[in-house]
C-alpha cells in the first residue's frame, strides 16, 4: 500500500506570472485556467482555481484571484455543480448550489476548449471525492493515481484523470489504421479507384461538348438562321452517350466500394468483439456495458457509412477539383486563375474547424454512451427500480445524460453552423467573379461565348464539389472520433496476456493447486500477500473470512482472470501463466453467487461450457443437479425459454442450472463462489445435495459466509487482509478458538437470535 505522503506531486501548478501574486496556500491544486473577461465584458486576466481542501479530495472548492491580488473562494457543496454556454460570441461560465446561481465567468470563445476543460475537471472530481469518502470510512491508506495523485475507486484499477482514452484527442490519421481490415480487399478497392476515375472523366464531358455547341451550332443559327442539325446531333448524342457512361460506371463503383465498405465494417465489429472478450476483467471492471456497446455497435457502424459513402463522395470530389482545374487551365489560363481565388480561404477554414470539429464530436460520441450507459443499467436492472420505487430518480439521471449530450451537441452545432454557410458563400461569391470577369473577356474578344459557357458549367461543378468537401470535413472528424474510440479497444493490451510457448498438459490431469509467496496488488492497493497454500488432488478447501479479506482475489489468482504480482500458482506443477488461457479455463468449473443465464432454452444454458452435448447428456448433468425434475414441470421441458439473465426462472433453480453447466464440462478443478448464500434453507438443502455431486473427486475451492456450509471441506483457509491467518478442519479451528472460532459464534448467535424473533 502507498501513503498519500509518500507519492510525487504531478499536479498542476500556476502560471509564471501569477506566482508572485498568490499566496502559498495549503490546498491541493487540482486545476487552473486563465479567464481573458471582467464582470463588465472588458478584458482583464482572472484565475480560476480548482483545489481540494485535503489530499484525498472529499473536499473541493473554486478560488478567483484578480489581477491586484484580491481572491474569493467558494467551497462546493455535494448539489454544486458548473455549467458552460455561450451567448452573442461570449462565453459564460456559472457556478450553482442547490440554493442556485452562486457566480458567473465571462470569457471570449478564443478559450472555449480550456474552459472546457477546466469544467470536466470539476465534474471528474465531483466523481472522485464521493469515492474518497467511501475509501476514507473504509481504510486510512486507500488506493491512488501515482501521475495525478488522485483516488482510484476500489472497484477500479485505472485512474479516470489520467485515462489515455478520455486524454488523448482523436486524430484523422487514426483512420489510417483501418488499411490493416481493408488490405483483403485492395484489389477491389483498385477497381473502385479506376471506376471512380473514369466515371468522373466521364461526368466533365458534358460542359466541354457544350463548346463547340454554342460556338459552331446556336450562335451561327441566330446570324444565318440556318440550323446544322446534323451537327447538333452530333453533339446531343455525345452528350446522351457521356451520361449513359457516367451512370453505369457511377453504378458500377458505388456498387463495388458498398460490398467491400461492408465487409470491412464487418472485419472491424468482429476484430473488435474478439479482443475486447480476449481483454482481462481488470478491463471490465473500469468500463461500462453501455459504453463498449456504443464502441462495437454504433462507432463501427458510423465509420462503415464513411467508407461506403462519404469517403467516396470526398475521392470524387477530389478528382473532380484536379480534372476540372486541369480542363480550365488548358481553356483559359487567366479566367481559371481567377476562378480558383476562393479556394486558399476554403482550404483555410476548413483547416481551422478540423480539429475544433475532431474534438467535439469525441466528447458527442463520450457522451452517447453515457446515455447507453444509463440505459444498460436501468434496463437490465427494472425490477430493482420497480421495487424500490426509483422510475423518476432513473428518469432524471437519463435526462441529465442526454441533456449534457445536447449541450455538446450544440457546441459542435454551433461551429459547424458558420462554417458551411460561409464556404457556400465564398462559393457563390466566385460564381460572380466568374461572370464578371467572363462577361470582360466575351466583350474584349478574348473567349467566346461557348467557352464562357463551359466555363461556368465547370465552374457550377467546382464549387458545387468543394461545397461538398468542406461538408465531408465534419462525416471525417466523427468517423475519426468513432476510430479513435474502437482502437482504443483493439490497441489494448491484456494484462493478462497469452503465453506464446504454451507448455503442453499432461494427458490426465491430478488438480494439485501451489501457491508459493503469491502477492497482488489492484493498482497500488495490496490486496494479497505472502499467500503460500499447497491443495492436494481431490481436496477439498474452504476459504473463509471478513469481505476484503482477500478469498474471490485468491480464486482469481488461481484462475488467472488476474496475474499475480508476485510469487507463482501452479497447477500440477506447471506455472499458470505457461498454460495456454483456453485451456487452462478449461480444467475449472464455476458456480457463482448470482447464476448468470443467458437467453435461450435450458438445455442451451446447460450445455454453454460444451454447445456439442448430446441431449442424454445434459439431462444427466440436469438430475446430478437435482434440476430434472422442476425442469420437467415446465411447459417445454428443456426447451423452455429461460427469459433474459433468467429471469423466468427462481433463484434456487437457475443456480441449479448453474450446478448442471459446471457438471457437463467435468471440470478437474471446482470453484464455488457463496453457492447457496442466497437461497432460503429448503432450496439451500436441494443445492448441497446436487454440490456433493459435484465435488466427487474434484479438487475444489469454495468461498462461503454461511460457515456451518463449509463443515465437510477437509481444510479451512481463514484469510484476514489478504494474509492467510489460521488453517485447518472445522474441529481443529473451533478448539483453537481463533478468528474462526468467533467468526463461527457470531454467526450462530445471530440465527439464533433471528430464530427467537420468529417464535
Amino acid at each position: 500500500m502507498v501513503q498519500l505522503s509518500t507519492l510525487p506531486s504531478l499536479l498542476p501548478t500556476l502560471p509564471l506570472h501569477w506566482q508572485n501574486i498568490i499566496p502559498t496556500s495549503a490546498k491541493r491544486l487540482l486545476a487552473v485556467v486563465e479567464i481573458d473577461l471582467n464582470q463588465t465584458l472588458h478584458f482583464e486576466k482572472t484565475l480560476l482555481r480548482l483545489w481540494s481542501a485535503d489530499e484525498l479530495g472529499t473536499t473541493i472548492g473554486i478560488t478567483q484571484t484578480s489581477s491586484d491580488g484580491s481572491e474569493q473562494h467558494w467551497e462546493i457543496d455535494e448539489d454544486g455543480y458548473l455549467r458552460l454556454n455561450d451567448h452573442a460570441g461570449v462565453g459564460h461560465l456559472s457556478l450553482y448550489s442547490k440554493s442556485g446561481l452562486i457566480q458567473t465567468w465571462h470569457f471570449t470563445l478564443a478559450i472555449n476548449v480550456l474552459i472546457s476543460q477546466f469544467r470536466d475537471s470539476f465534474v471528474q472530481r465531483k466523481e472522485l471525492a464521493k469515492d474518497a469518502l467511501v475509501i476514507q470510512a473504509n481504510s486510512d491508506l486507500i488506493n491512488i493515481c501515482p501521475a495525478c495523485q488522485s483516488p482510484i475507486p476500489v472497484n477500479q484499477s485505472t485512474c479516470i484523470v489520467c485515462d489515455p482514452e478520455t486524454e488523448v484527442p482523436p486524430s484523422t490519421l487514426t483512420l489510417f489504421k483501418l488499411w490493416r481490415f481493408a488490405k483483403p480487399y485492395k484489389k477491389d478497392l483498385l477497381l473502385g479507384f479506376i471506376l471512380t476515375l473514369l466515371s468522373t472523366a466521364a461526368t466533365l464531358v458534358p460542359p466541354y461538348i457544350s463548346m463547340p455547341l454554342m460556338d459552331d451550332v446556336l450562335i451561327p443559327f441566330q446570324t444565318s438562321q440556318v440550323m446544322n442539325y446534323e451537327l447538333a446531333g452530333m453533339y446531343l448524342g455525345g452528350l446522351l452517350l457521356a451520361a449513359l457512361f457516367a451512370w453505369g460506371l457511377g453504378w458500377w463503383k458505388t456498387y463495388i466500394l458498398a460490398l467491400v465498405s461492408e465487409r470491412i465494417g464487418m472485419e472491424l465489429r468482429t476484430k473488435t468483439f474478439e479482443h475486447l472478450i480476449r481483454l482481462s476483467l481488470e478491463y471490465f471492471g473500469a468500463k461500462r456495458t453501455g459504453d463498449l456497446m456504443a464502441r462495437i455497435g454504433n462507432e463501427t457502424d458510423r465509420i462503415c457509412i464513411f467508407l461506403s459513402l462519404h469517403l467516396l463522395d470526398f475521392l470524387t470530389d477530389m478528382l473532380m477539383l484536379f480534372m476540372t482545374a486541369a480542363i480550365l487551365i488548358s481553356i483559359d489560363p487567366l479566367l481559371a486563375l481567377v476562378t480558383l481565388l476562393p479556394l486558399p480561404f476554403i482550404a483555410w477554414m476548413i483547416h481551422f474547424v478540423r480539429d475544433k470539429l475532431r474534438y467535439g464530436f469525441e466528447k458527442v460520441d463520450r457522451n452517447w454512451s453515457e446515455v447507453n450507459n444509463v440505459l444498460s443499467d436501468t434496463i437490465p436492472g427494472i425490477r430493482v427500480v420497480k421495487a424500490f420505487a426509483q422510475e423518476d430518480r432513473e428518469n432524471k439521471r437519463f435526462i441529465a445524460a442526454n441533456q449534457r449530450n445536447l449541450e455538446v451537441n450544440d457546441r459542435v452545432n454551433r461551429i459547424w453552423s458558420s462554417f458551411a454557410p460561409t464556404v457556400t458563400l465564398l462559393t457563390e461569391i466566385g460564381l460572380l467573379v466568374v461572370w464578371g470577369f467572363g462577361i470582360y473577356q466575351v466583350s474584349s474578344d478574348h473567349i467566346t461565348v461557348g467557352v464562357l459557357t463551359a466555363f461556368l458549367a465547370y465552374i457550377s461543378r467546382f464549387y458545387g464539389r468543394m461545397d461538398s468537401m468542406s461538408r465531408i470535413v465534419s462525416h471525417t472528424q466523427k468517423a475519426a472520433a468513432g476510430a479513435k474510440r474502437v482502437f482504443d479497444i483493439l490497441d489494448h493490451e491484456s494484462s493478462v496476456p497469452d503465453t506464446k510457448n504454451p507448455v503442453a498438459l499432461p494427458t490426465v490431469i491430478r488438480g494439485q493447486i501451489d501457491l508459493t509467496n503469491v502477492g497482488f496488488r489492484y493498482g497500488n492497493r495490496a490486496v494479497t500477500k505472502g499467500i503460500n497454500l499447497n491443495i492436494q488432488p481431490g481436496e477439498m478447501i474452504g476459504l473463509v473470512g471478513h469481505s476484503g479479506s482477500g478469498k474471490s482475489t485468491l480464486v482469481n489468482l488461481i484462475c488467472r482472470f488476474y496475474d499475480v504480482s508476485e510469487g507463482s500458482v501452479k497447477i500440477d506443477g506447471i506455472d499458470v501463466r505457461d498454460i495456454a488461457t483456453l485451456e487452462l479455463r478449461q480444467l475449472f468449473g464455476m458456480v457463482l453467487q448470482e447464476p448468470f443465464l443467458f437467453f435461450g432454452t435450458i438445455a442451451e444454458n446447460i450445455a454453454y461450457g460444451k454447445p456439442n452435448a448430446t441431449r442424454t447428456e445434459v439431462v444427466q448433468a440436469a438430475k446430478a443437479a437435482n434440476a430434472h425434475d422442476f425442469i420437467l414441470r415446465l411447459p417445454l421441458g428443456y426447451d423452455s425459454l429461460v427469459g433474459e439473465r433468467g429471469q423466468s426462472l427462481s433463484g434456487g433453480e437457475r443456480q441449479r442450472i448453474s450446478i448442471a453447466r459446471a457438471l457437463l464440462i467435468d471440470p478437474k478443478i471446482l470453484i464455488l463462489d457463496e453457492a447457496t448464500s442466497s437461497v432460503d434453507t429448503t432450496t439451500e438443502k436441494e443445492i448441497q445435495k446436487a454440490l456433493d455431486n459435484l465435488v466427487k473427486g474434484r479438487t475444489t475451492l469454495a468461498i462461503a459466509h454461511r460457515l456451518s456450509t463449509l463443515r465437510k471441506a477437509d481444510r479451512l483457509i481463514v484469510l484476514d487482509k489478504g494474509e492467510i491467518i489460521e488453517v485447518g478442519n472445522h474441529d481443529e479451528l473451533m478448539a483453537a478458538e481463533g478468528t474462526y472460532f468467533n467468526l463461527y459464534q457470531a454467526q450462530a448467535r445471530h440465527a439464533a437470535e433471528i430464530a427467537q424473533e420468529v417464535i
